[in-house]
């Protein structure tokens, strides 16, 4: 039976206006810009443009009327018709870095290698059925410069997409036409078919002929590092086979990531912050374009105010017009304050970072990094452990040591010998000093680490030692072992 009855709940939820500032801030700088570009598009009441001069007074301010812009918060966004005191965030020029100093770092981040290969097959002699077959399958190449699809499959989808007919020897005769082409392993089906591509490209010598009699017919030992047994199967000197392994290992086991024959576009990744080094002591400066010059148009003020002096003359058009005006006012008002709200969320969670970070700052020394997590943060700056996620989301931090994403600063911590806090990256920094400064006919076992660490004053488990050495992207012992 249905019934109808009232009650009282309470509620929190975001208005549009609080989910659109976290996603600006969000925004690394670069993003930032066009999220303003297309905000500039949409509303004509926001412009950007350079920053009125500073005067000494009020009245200065009353009288001056050259200016094609007037600041945000000098219109009330209430009435829109009385000026107010330039915004206070405008005057903290000395939290910024300066335009002329902006630092640009260059990172790979795409390249044209499918294009590259296409180019060095156009000038083959190959006929235009191979070549077509030789397009298909560089197209059909991954990343790393490998076809992993069985050929009998690529038979049947080039006869059902492009009514295609070949068959397998037709399409091993072109593979091995894509494979001719540089770098040298490219289009082979597996490790074992790429590093022999590479091999037989080199000058004979017995050290390569011992490398290739290797890959065929010990290739499965080669990759687990048994390598008595594989002296044992094919009769080589301790010498020879040292000699061979280090053909093998100076080898590119992804020669589709190889840049240095292939060209690569770049962009710049811009750091959000700045932290430099004054007398012994972190300055923190945010990057200047996190300030833009955000104004609103003065002629949409002088709208409200003529139609204000003839507010009873005013038609029903004109009404409209101008609360179309005050929607973008409010629009752009809410914008000009979101930009406000970002950057001071970014410079207080960011001076928290460098608070609690100042001896690697000062240092440069990934040891002194003290263990830090995102609530820490948040509970010095007073703000949700959301936010300060969404700052150190896809921020970077120019240092006098490099440029650091966010969350380099950020690591869980474990207890010492001595019961205090250190972080993990500190014992992920002497695991990958240990591991360097080993034997490698004889590396250290997860086991033996342990023990190393625990003499250390860092008493952590074997399993412990293992999870931070596979974050670590090294590998166990046995894989490390070396002639």
């Amino acid at each position: 039976m249905l019934k109808q009855f009232q009650q009282l709940k309470l509620q929190q939820k975001l208005s549009p206006q609080q989910i659109q500032l976290m996603k600006m801030i969000q925004l690394p700088v670069q993003e930032l810009e066009q999220r303003i570009k297309q905000e500039i598009e949409e509303n004509p009441a926001l412009q950007e443009g350079s920053e009125p001069e500073i005067r000494d007074t009020y009245d200065d301010l009353q009288d001056d009327d050259s200016s094609d812009f007037i600041e945000a918060d000098d219109i009330n966004i209430d009435a829109y018709l009385t000026d107010d005191d330039t915004p206070d965030y405008k005057y903290n020029a000395n939290n910024y870095s300066d335009d002329d100093d902006e630092p640009r770092f260059q990172h790979a981040v795409s390249g044209t290698f499918h294009e590259g290969l296409l180019d060095q097959l156009h000038v083959t002699p190959a006929s235009g059925n191979m070549r077509t077959l030789a397009e298909y399958l560089i197209g059909a190449m991954d990343d790393d410069g490998y076809i992993r699809r069985e050929l009998r499959n690529i038979v049947d989808d080039l006869a059902f997409t492009r009514n295609i007919i070949t068959n397998e020897e037709e399409l091993e005769e072109a593979l091995k036409l894509v494979q001719s082409l540089d770098p040298a392993g490219i289009g082979a089906r597996d490790l074992q078919e790429c590093l022999w591509l590479q091999l037989d490209r080199k000058p004979v010598n017995a050290a390569v002929q011992d490398a290739m009699l290797i890959l065929e017919e010990a290739f499965e030992a080669f990759t687990k590092k048994h390598f008595s047994k594989i002296q044992r199967k094919l009769g080589l000197s301790e010498s020879s086979l040292a000699r061979a392994i280090d053909q093998i290992t100076h080898l590119n086991p992804k020669p589709g990531g190889s840049t240095d024959r292939t060209t690569v576009q770049t962009s710049a990744v811009v750091p959000d912050f700045v932290v430099t080094i004054e007398n012994g002591e972190p300055q923190l400066m945010l990057n200047s374009r996190n300030a833009p010059d955000l104004n609103i148009n003065r002629g949409y003020r002088d709208m409200l105010e003529d139609f204000n002096k003839r507010r009873k003359e005013a038609n029903r058009a004109e009404k409209e017009a101008v609360l179309f005006v005050k929607q973008k006012l409010d629009s752009a008002k809410w914008f000009i304050d979101a930009i406000k709200q970002r950057q001071e969320t970014l410079y207080l969670t960011m001076s928290a970072i460098t608070t609690r970070q100042k001896e690697f700052f000062v240092t440069g020394d990934e040891r002194y990094l003290n263990p830090m997590i995102l609530k820490d943060v948040a509970d010095d700056i007073q703000m949700d452990i959301s936010t300060v996620s969404r700052v150190a989301n896809s921020k970077f931090v120019q240092t006098p040591y490099g440029t650091l994403p966010l969350k380099f600063f950020f690591s869980e911590s474990m207890k010492n010998d001595q019961g205090e806090d250190v972080s993990t990256r500190k014992i992920k920094s002497i695991l990958e000093e240990l591991v360097e400064k080993e034997d490698k006919r004889h590396p250290i076992t997860d086991e033996k680490l342990g023990q190393m660490l625990k003499e250390r004053g860092f008493p952590i488990a074997r399993r412990t030692v293992a999870k931070y050495r596979e974050q670590l992207n090294i590998p166990v012992a046995r894989l490390r072992k070396s002639l």
